[in-house]
């Protein structure tokens, strides 16, 4: 059965409270629906870089955000989170978020973005290994788990990842 072509958006404000949902639904604790509520008051967030795919009735089912990190002192992207709701789960909605994510901040002339994240997934979207372009952070991770994306082909900065303060990293 071929996957839905879903259909995304930049968050609004009366998703706040689906976008919480979806984060608590979709990982073990409450912390990342927390980490992103906390985002949205500090100076990492960046309007436009929230994005949802909804479903046939405008309802946000996944949701992938993009705040500003730097990597040492060039200025940066994190992709995190990223989540679907528990029943639309393997069926390309968060593939579709993150693709839209990703083109919003290209269309906004930002350049790298860095994930925490599974290996597997993460690449499909052209993500690699950090390490392999001089990039770490400051508390230990698996290597293959940590990845970064150039957006516009232009050369990555080596350094330490500085995360905004609510990812407490």
């Amino acid at each position: 059965m071929p996957l839905p072509a879903w259909r995304t958006r930049t968050e609004r404000a009366d998703d706040v409270t689906r976008v919480h949902e979806i984060n608590a639904d979709a990982f073990p604790t409450s912390e990342e629906a927390e980490v992103v509520d906390a985002l949205r008051a500090d100076p990492a967030w960046i309007d436009g870089l929230s994005l949802v795919s909804v479903d046939a009735d405008d309802r946000p089912v996944g949701f992938a955000l993009l705040t500003r990190c730097h990597i040492d002192d060039a200025p940066a992207l994190c992709l995190a989170p990223c989540a679907v709701a528990t029943e639309h789960q393997r069926t390309g909605a968060g593939s579709a978020a993150i693709i839209a994510a990703l083109d919003a901040a290209r269309e906004m002339g930002e350049s790298t973005v860095v994930v925490l994240g599974h290996p597997d997934y993460y690449p499909r979207f052209g993500f690699r290994r950090a390490v392999d372009h001089g990039i770490r952070l400051s508390v230990e991770v698996p290597e293959e788990a940590l990845m970064v994306l150039s957006l516009d082909g232009t050369e990555i900065p080596a350094g330490t990842v500085r995360y905004a303060a609510p990812f407490g990293i």
